[in-house]
């Protein structure tokens, strides 16, 4: 009867493992919603259509190879910061002094421990100084020249202005200065929109989830949205959610969105889809906030819910499928 049990017992624990083992992995990521059909001409669908899925594969290439839902968000988010067609890093939208500072976050869901910096310039990567703020120093967020310096202190890759300053987001600047005096709009609504993002799943069950942004056009010097504050923008949970928000970042602040998602989910038993489709569908335009989000469970569902015309997301599922879309298709 004992060698019995004892079998069953190991039966149960190898089951167990194996299933621990077989967590599915999956990334999510998303570069920036608020993007028109008329924005977007063939070319440059094509163009970023391409960087998304070499997003994918860098971060699904981490996932694949035993890394960390860590390192798969980072990964993937690096090379969207390093395409001038988004919003974040190189080609990142210009402040009304006609500079760059970009804003960034990650969370890791095991642990709940986050790193993020805020106004920051001439930072490559600003994902990876996020990271690490939560790997090597006892706070979450930094901000300004004191960010800067710790990355220097971090030997982490800096280039000069000039680097990150395309000239269509020279024209962009120009337009929305003329419109805002036009209208006396503080932020003109085709201001409003941008920010990369991804989510991850790891084979351990961990989930992460990292955002990196420019903001939005024509800000005050000194404007933070939502992209670097832990609950607002970006928020990982294991055993719950990983989330990632792009949009008007004042109204993702005030909604705490991020974490409202894993909030529905934990206490009201929401499944991803119906907690992500409440806010964004209902009740951040009941606030008058437009955007979007993507958020992945730790069963590896996905979610990608927004309310302006589109938003540039894909995911990679652990057998390979991937899926890249921009509007409603």
């Amino acid at each position: 009867m004992n060698r019995i049990l004892l079998l069953l017992l190991s039966l149960a624990l190898m089951h167990a493992a194996t299933a621990l083992a077989e967590s599915p992995i999956t990334l999510v990521i998303h570069g920036g919603a608020g993007v028109t059909r008329e924005e977007l001409p063939p070319e440059k669908e094509a163009a970023s259509r391409k960087v998304l899925e070499e997003s994918l594969r860098k971060g699904f290439k981490v996932l694949q190879d035993g890394g960390s839902s860590l390192d798969a968000v980072s990964a993937a988010i690096v090379v969207l910061e390093d395409s001038p067609l988004f919003n974040a890093g190189r080609g990142a939208v210009l402040t009304a002094a006609g500079t760059v500072e970009l804003d960034s976050s990650i969370m890791d869901g095991a642990t709940l421990k986050a790193g993020a910096a805020a106004g920051v310039q001439g930072v490559r990567n600003p994902i990876h100084l996020a990271r690490a703020i939560m790997d090597h120093s006892p706070h979450v967020m930094l901000t300004g020249k004191g960010a800067e310096d710790f990355a220097r202190e971090q030997k982490l890759p800096f280039e000069p202005a000039e680097y990150f300053i395309i000239p269509e987001r020279v024209e962009q600047l120009k337009k929305a200065k003329e419109k805002k005096h036009a209208s006396n709009d503080a932020l003109p609504t085709s201001s409003k929109v941008g920010t990369v993002g991804a989510v991850a799943l790891d084979k351990h069950g961990h989930l992460a989830a990292g955002t990196s942004t420019g903001g939005v056009t024509n800000k005050r010097a000194g404007r933070v949205g939502d992209s670097p504050i832990i609950g607002a923008g970006t928020y990982a949970e294991d055993n719950v959610v990983a989330v990632s928000c792009t949009g008007h970042g004042e109204f993702f602040i005030r909604a705490a969105v991020a974490y409202d998602v894993a909030a529905r989910m934990k206490y009201q038993h929401a499944t991803v889809e119906a907690a992500t489709r409440e806010i964004i569908k209902v009740r951040l335009p009941k606030l008058g906030g437009e955007g979007g989000l993507i958020a992945l469970d730790a069963k590896g569902n996905v979610a990608t819910p927004y309310n302006t015309p589109g938003m540039f997301h894909g995911y990679i599922r652990s057998d390979g499928t991937t899926h890249i879309a921009i509007f409603e298709e």
